[in-house]
């Protein structure tokens, strides 16, 4: 069985800690791998490699940080093949899928090959007589990022590469149930040029995550994860002095007015709320047809597309979607969907019980679909995070803008509507972080923010974009006089630059 370790101070190292943590391949139950799970003692050597190479890093100037991420990015795609098997094999997800999942992080990797210009300041001459002012971005010094097993490749290159572009070093503790590709990548930036030390991979648990928190050499610390956890991590950041960017759950609701493409809006359905078997934080889990004509219009056509989903293990290339992660979570999803059946709401596709043939021990949920459902049901109020579609009438467009506005989660939201009065009028109210008009899911491209409203984000600053660089970077400002411009003897006002 493969023994997987931590990476510290550019090299793989065998955990010391005596505790582990199964791996498993979700497609067939079995358990392909045991990783390390850190003691504090491990972490602290994490920590020590960074502190000894950061300065050095910080002081290289932007031009040569950025090539290393030029190495990274031709590495990433002459690794894409390779990077998607390894994550499909402990994540579940198809290959394609995995593809996908490591493409948007190496966007990220191509945004901040462009630190040179993102991290210039600003510059005013003649402030004040002969005073001129200017501001410093500099790198708060070690970052750390917690990061989920839904986006093993992805949400990791949302997070290190914008704060080590920045010239901070970077203390990565991805999730235990999917750690291959977080290590492979740590290992591709090395080989890319990036110094040892800078990037240093802990596999741990909560244990790791507290060693983190409270570790007082790390300035910053980015969290994706559940809404309860993200405000833990938060909460804990925050006492111990740590800036804090914390990404939490989701509910994501799809309005459809009567005017949409019904035909577009069941294909942009079925691709947001049953891709990766509905294990994304953007996923579309509410659909909201406004009129019973719509709503009735729109179940005729998902029902044979749910029933007809293709599900298969990542080796399968025709699978639309893979398994759950774990046991745990295909216990919990059914659960719901048991739950969501109880309240009353008609369950016109069940997927509970699909078993596919060969792999009858692997964590499948096939696809589900819900109608009749209500705001006062748990199947509504909860991320079910599984091929789970509920379906909830509107009666008019006001009911349905007040749905997702009520909710507690504020990630992503999407309208299908040929009438741009509305959607205009839609993206204006909606008090959602990402706002999509006939695209499902609104995901933004890498050099905009990403980041949720309400109880979905904890922090003032988003991923990726502009907003991560001044995540990742203090600002100082400066204001200098020199001799010949200051009067003698002493002032005892308070000083102006008038």
């Amino acid at each position: 069985m493969t023994e997987i370790g931590h990476f510290i101070d550019g090299k793989h190292v065998a955990g010391t800690s005596g505790r582990t943590s199964p791996v498993y391949n979700p497609a067939t139950g079995e358990i392909q791998a045991s990783v390390s799970l850190a003691s504090d003692a491990e972490l602290a050597a994490a920590v020590a490699s960074a502190k000894a190479a950061q300065p050095k890093w910080a002081a290289t100037n932007p031009q040569r940080r950025a090539r290393v991420f030029i190495n990274f990015v031709n590495l990433l795609n002459a690794h894409m093949d390779e990077l998607a098997t390894l994550l499909s094999k402990e994540h579940g997800k198809t290959i394609e899928d995995a593809k996908g999942d490591i493409v948007r992080g190496l966007e990220v990797c191509e945004f901040v090959i462009g630190i040179p210009h993102l991290s210039k300041s600003e510059f005013t001459e003649g402030a004040g007589p002969n005073i001129d002012m200017y501001s410093l971005r500099q790198p708060v010094g070690i970052g750390a990022g917690i990061t989920p097993f839904n986006f093993p490749a992805m949400i990791p290159m949302w997070m290190f590469a914008p704060a080590i572009a920045c010239g901070n070093a970077f203390i990565l503790k991805p999730s235990e149930r999917d750690p291959s590709v977080p290590i492979r990548l740590a290992e591709l930036m090395i080989e890319a040029g990036l110094p040892a030390g800078i990037l240093n991979v802990v596999n741990g648990d909560k244990s790791a995550v507290d060693a983190i928190l409270t570790h007082p050499d790390i300035s910053a610390v980015s969290f994706v994860g559940s809404t309860p956890i993200a405000r833990y991590v938060y909460g804990t950041a925050a006492m111990n002095g740590k800036r804090a960017q914390c990404f939490g759950g989701a509910k994501n609701h799809m309005i459809i007015m009567p005017d949409a493409d019904l035909d577009q809006a069941a294909n942009a359905l079925m691709g947001a709320g049953y891709g990766s078997a509905g294990e994304r934080c953007m996923a579309i889990s509410v659909a909201v047809p406004v009129g019973e004509e719509t709503a009735n219009r729109l179940i005729e056509k998902l029902v044979p597309m749910v029933e007809s989903l293709r599900i298969g293990p990542y080796t399968d290339d025709k699978a639309d979607m893979g398994p759950l992660v774990t046991k745990e979570a295909q216990t919990r999803v059914r659960g719901l969907i048991d739950k969501g059946v109880e309240e009353g709401a008609k369950l016109v596709v069940d997927g509970r019980d699909f078993k596919l043939q060969g792999y009858e021990n692997g964590y499948f949920v096939g696809g589900c679909l819900f109608d009749h459902v209500t705001p006062e049901m748990d199947i509504y109020k909860t991320e079910i995070f599984g091929p789970v579609l509920s379906v909830v009438r509107a009666k008019n467009y006001e009911e349905a803008l007040d749905l997702p506005m009520k909710h507690e989660y504020g990630n992503g939201v999407a309208i299908f509507t040929r009438d741009g009065d509305a959607a205009r009028d839609f993206a204006s109210r909606i008090n959602i972080g990402m706002v999509g008009v006939n695209v499902p899911i609104p995901v933004p491209l890498a050099y905009h923010s990403f980041g949720g409203w309400k109880a979905s984000s904890f922090g003032d600053l988003n991923q990726h974009g502009t907003d991560s660089i001044r995540f990742w970077t203090r600002t100082k400002t400066v204001t200098a006089r020199w001799p010949s411009g200051i009067k003698s003897g002493a002032e005892f006002v308070m000083p102006t630059m008038r």
